[in-house]
């Protein structure tokens, strides 16, 4: 039954997945899919409730007393420029679904429509939790600040990935998806002009110097067998060809399984970044910023999806 059913809405599914494309929006700011996601809960008469500035929690029971399931997806964009050229391409200049959470908002409510038709036969409640703000690994902690979720029983998601076959889905026990932590380097120098950099502390030559530091971390300080990284996403530094920049920003992100790796990324950062700065006569700063633990599968549900 519930596969007939949900081989009749996959166009709806794939129409909102389109559509939320098209409109991509960056994270606490989903004004317009949330809209949407409010006005198709509203038509399925599923009940709901906004939280979080732009989150939505649905209700899907009959009033039978029983186990309590969520359902989660997200529904932030990310700050890329799409040139795909496919007809539902972004129209929001710099902005482009290209994580997948157009296709996760798509499928829960997918996965609504489908529970609502047979809702006369569950037994308990299943919550839909439509998440802002995932991007910034802030969305879920604000959620559950306003809609606690103790009582439940289990929690599922799923992920859109394009390193899996096509077809296949993963829902192996055990971590899955490593933590997402961020960070911020800023190196303060010296500025000058670009023909006595004698006179000056590059925070170029800095950052530069401490991107290829922070390199050695995961190969010389952590072992081969646990996984992790520390990556360097955004480098910013000087205005102009020939004047030696005064600070540099530097902001990436670690990911580890290892709760003891994870907990020590901080002093970690801290140490090659004074160390690297007190080598060229430069300060730095570190801003550290815990998002997201790993997640783990639990046995049980595992074995249930």
């Amino acid at each position: 039954m519930i596969k007939k059913l949900v081989e009749q809405n996959k166009n709806y599914i794939i129409n909102m997945r389109r559509e939320f494309h098209k409109y991509p929006e960056p994270s606490f700011q989903e004004f317009r899919t949330s809209k949407r996601i409010q006005e198709e809960l509203t038509k399925m008469e599923i009940p709901f409730k906004v939280i979080a500035g732009t989150g939505i929690v649905g209700f899907i029971n009959k009033g039978k007393k029983g186990k309590k399931i969520i359902l989660r997806a997200d529904m932030d964009a990310l700050q890329v420029q799409e040139c795909t050229g496919v007809e539902y391409c972004s129209v929001n200049n710099g902005l482009m679904h290209a994580c997948g959470h157009d296709g996760h908002s798509a499928m829960l409510l997918g996965a609504a429509k489908v529970l609502n038709e047979i809702k006369d036969t569950l037994v308990g409640e299943v919550r839909l939790f439509f998440q802002p703000a995932e991007e910034i690994a802030q969305g879920a902690l604000k959620m559950l600040e306003e809609e606690s979720i103790d009582d439940a029983d289990g929690c599922f998601a799923i992920h859109l990935w394009s390193d899996l076959p096509f077809g296949k889905v993963s829902v192996e026990a055990g971590p899955r998806m490593a933590s997402a932590d961020i960070f911020e380097i800023i190196v303060n120098g010296k500025g000058g002009h670009g023909s006595l950099p004698h006179q000056t502390i590059d925070a170029v030559v800095v950052g530069s110097a401490l991107i290829m530091n922070l390199q050695s971390i995961v190969s010389r300080e952590i072992s081969p067998l646990e996984s992790s990284v520390v990556t360097v996403g955004s480098f910013h530094s000087g205005t102009r060809f020939n004047v030696i920049a005064n600070q540099a920003i530097l902001k990436g992100t670690t990911r580890a399984f290892n709760l003891e790796i994870r907990n020590n990324f901080k002093s970690i950062l801290e140490r090659v970044t004074k160390g690297t700065c007190d080598t060229y006569r430069a300060s730095g700063q570190v801003n550290y910023t815990y998002g997201t633990a790993p997640c783990i599968n639990d046995e049980n549900c595992s074995k249930i999806a």
